[in-house]
């Protein structure tokens, strides 16, 4: 399971002479400006990895399977993320 501290480790392994709160408070840095932009309706790309933006779901009538009851679910944001082709190769094992 990826969580930010072991992506902090991960950092701590390649970069030894950065300190453990510099690295942390990067990391943070990064997530909340993906997060701002997201807020923002804006693309966020990462080169090699992929794209994230943000969708409108519309409003819709859905059931409650347990009920049958019928539940009106109001219009929000979603996020899509579309994977790069690296990306895609690298988990099929493919040769580029």
């Amino acid at each position: 399971m990826a969580v930010k501290s072991n992506l902090i480790k991960q950092l701590k392994k390649s970069y030894p002479n950065f300190l453990n709160k510099d690295l942390e408070k990067m990391v943070t840095l990064i997530l909340s400006e993906i997060k701002n932009s997201l807020k923002r309706s804006e693309r966020v790309e990462l080169r090699g990895f992929g794209v994230f933006s943000s969708r409108i779901q519309k409003q819709s009538i859905r059931r409650n399977p347990k009920t049958a009851e019928k539940i009106n679910v109001p219009e929000k944001r979603t996020i899509h993320f579309k994977m790069a082709k690296d990306l895609f190769k690298k988990l099929n094992d493919e040769k580029e």
